[in-house]
């Protein structure tokens, strides 16, 4: 033995872009890599960075082997660090093929060179006591996370590295994965959507206040929300005769059927009318004054939600709605994306009225900054901070065991802390 470890430093270049930015995928291959050349595998640890970019390393007996990507370049810069009879070429052939490298550099390096080294002779009996009380348990732990962020801050959350759905529709990526905190969810272009764990809060949030408010709606219209959570608490009240819900990707309601059963628990309701298709044109061509509640459950505005936020949008929203309609919409969080929060505001205000915009602040642990909010266009008289019928909604709640919105919870989220209050003027 010439040396106590080798070292290869490898470039990839002209790899693929998708694979370079998929963190599951990035870690199975460089899990399989240390397998491939016969190393025990001990932990892995690897984070995405959004939009792009992957770092982790494989923790194994041998040593290591790491890796950082660049998707935006087709980029991966590699670390494979052996000592033993590992052959570390082995992972290298292997890594080359799982990323689809076009070219690639190396180059290797003995470490730890024993000709320039002086073995140690001490007690190590306390050590190898411990080290044979100790069990392996004969797999590896992972340690894997998804971070949704903005140039300016992130959330991270740990997941198991299962990926149970992986589509790119025509409009977005929709993906189901699992976390071992929040259970199953939903990510959009490697944005958070829903968890099976939270998504309780916006859900409940988005329908009861604005239905208990009112008191009287037959027939609504949701745009967006395919996740099924929206429809779901709108159908638990018996008074509602027809839910229409426009979906402009079919991939997200049949992603969630599938793996969200318990959020997309209505889509087979007889009062829901399904309709996979453009939720902007749908509302531009619907009847004026036909709805008596109209939510917009979009997500933020980019890609196909980019025109939910648009001035020509909410006036078509407004022409839909009857004497006495609602509106309610997703309206950003007042310190993640303020800019839009405000001009969604604005934009309602001056459709509905000054004293007709309401905004209603809640929380959702898995959406950047936890503090969310909706927005409201009251086209009647209802106020927003009293009810229908407060008895009848206190037992509402308890019969069908609302585990976040509650009568005070409902007058309480439209009380604005003076910094939010700042930013709608």
């Amino acid at each position: 033995m010439s040396a106590l470890g080798n070292h290869i430093l490898v470039e990839f270049m002209g790899c693929s872009p998708e694979i370079m930015n998929d963190v599951s995928a990035i870690e199975r291959d460089m899990v399989g890599a240390a397998q491939k050349a016969g190393a025990t595998v001990i932990n892995s640890t690897f984070h995405h960075f959004n939009p792009y970019g992957v770092s982790g390393v494989v923790v194994i007996q041998e040593s290591h082997l790491a890796i950082h990507t660049w998707p935006e370049y087709g980029y991966a810069a590699v670390d494979l660090f052996t000592c033993g009879e590992m052959d570390a070429w082995i992972s290298f052939d292997f890594l080359k093929d799982c990323f689809q490298a076009k070219n690639y550099s190396a180059l290797e390096m003995k470490r730890g060179s024993v000709n320039l080294l002086t073995r140690n002779d001490f007690d190590i009996s306390t050590m190898r006591q411990k080290a044979d009380e100790w069990v392996n348990p004969g797999m590896y732990t992972r340690n894997v996370w998804f971070t949704d962020k903005d140039e300016n801050q992130a959330l991270s959350l740990k997941y198991t590295g299962e990926v149970f759905h992986d589509v790119q529709s025509p409009y977005q990526r929709v993906r189901i994965l699992e976390s071992p905190k929040y259970g199953k969810l939903l990510t959009l272009d490697d944005m958070f959507m829903t968890t099976e764990n939270d998504e309780f809060h916006y859900h409940e949030m988005i329908s009861h206040p604005a239905m208990n408010a009112h008191g009287n709606v037959k027939n609504v219209l949701v745009i967006g929300g395919g996740d099924g959570g929206t429809v779901r608490e709108i159908l638990k009240h018996e008074g509602v005769e027809k839910v229409t819900m426009v979906e402009i990707d079919g991939e997200v309601i049949e992603a969630c059927k599938k793996h969200l059963p318990s959020i997309a628990a209505a889509f087979d309701d007889p009062r829901l009318e399904l309709i996979v298709g453009d939720g902007i044109e749908y509302v531009k061509q619907a009847e004026a004054g036909a709805y008596d509640l109209l939510v917009v459950d979009g997500s933020d505005p980019v890609g196909p939600a980019e025109g939910l936020f648009s001035v020509e949008f909410y006036q078509n929203c407004y022409n839909a709605l009857n004497e006495n309609g609602i509106l309610i919409a997703q309206g950003e969080s007042p310190k993640f994306n303020e800019n839009a929060f405000a001009e969604l505001n604005a934009t309602l205000r001056d459709l509905f009225g000054a004293d007709k915009a309401p905004v209603s602040l809640f929380y959702v642990p898995t959406y950047p900054t936890g503090m969310w909010s909706f927005q409201y266009g009251i086209k009647g008289d209802t106020n927003m901070k009293s009810f229908a019928d407060q008895a009848a909604a206190d037992a509402f709640v308890e019969e069908k065991g609302l585990r976040y919105y509650n009568t005070e919870l409902h007058i309480a989220s439209f009380a604005l802390p003076n910094f939010v209050k700042d930013l709608l003027k």
